[in-house]
């Protein structure tokens, strides 16, 4: 038996081939291997801790496609010009003072220059009817075809002839002027009202249509 140990080159003793636990051990200097599976298979299936998602493999977001071309349809001109947005309505209470400030100096102009109020203050009346009818706000449509005659009434009131001094001096001056420009002031009246009701059933058409 001394003489087998001897013989034995020197190392691990070797064990038969049929025994189970000799493929698990390994050599000397040698890693331990899996069969049949690379050995950087587990680490594949590690997911990284920390780091920024690609940022070539993100879409472009569909907003931006949207908002260029709105932008630029904002912005561009029309006819020429700038989009403003909506034009601007007349209040009540601005459609009431329009009417007087205006009334008056298209009287005071005729007075200055034909001494009296004839064809150019019923001529500029009919006009400031008009532009009270569009420019009224749609809640406040009643009040153009209201605000005229009382401008009217009150610049003749203000700078009508006036014979005598008194209180029943300037009623009958009042009711004198009424009545001589009858025409005019149901000429602006009526003008002002016919366009506050082409805008009520326009805007009621619309309306039912939504």
């Amino acid at each position: 038996m001394e003489q087998s140990i001897r013989t034995q080159p020197p190392g691990p003793r070797r064990r038969p081939p049929n025994s189970a636990a000799g493929a698990a051990v390994p050599g000397p200097g040698r890693a331990p291997e899996t069969a049949g599976a690379p050995a950087a298979a587990p680490a594949a299936r590690l997911r990284p801790v920390a780091g920024p998602p690609a940022a070539t493999a993100r879409p472009a977001t569909p907003r931006l496609r949207l908002r260029l071309p709105l932008r630029g349809r904002a912005e561009a001109p029309l006819y020429g010009r700038r989009r403003t947005g909506r034009p601007t309505r007349l209040t009540a209470i601005g459609t009431g003072v329009a009417a007087v400030l205006a009334t008056l100096a298209v009287a005071g102009l005729d007075r200055l220059l034909f001494d009296g109020l004839g064809w150019l203050f019923g001529l500029g009346y009919l006009a400031v009817c008009f532009q009270l009818a569009v420019r009224v706000r749609y809640v406040d449509l009643l009040a153009a075809p209201i605000s005229g005659p009382i401008a009217f009434a009150l610049a003749l009131l203000l700078l009508g002839p006036v014979t005598s001094s008194g209180v029943t001096a300037q009623v009958v001056a009042l009711a004198t002027g009424l009545a001589m420009r009858a025409g005019w002031l149901f000429s602006g009246t009526g003008l002002a009202a016919l366009i506050v009701l082409a805008r009520f059933v326009a805007q009621r058409r619309i309306q039912r249509s939504r």
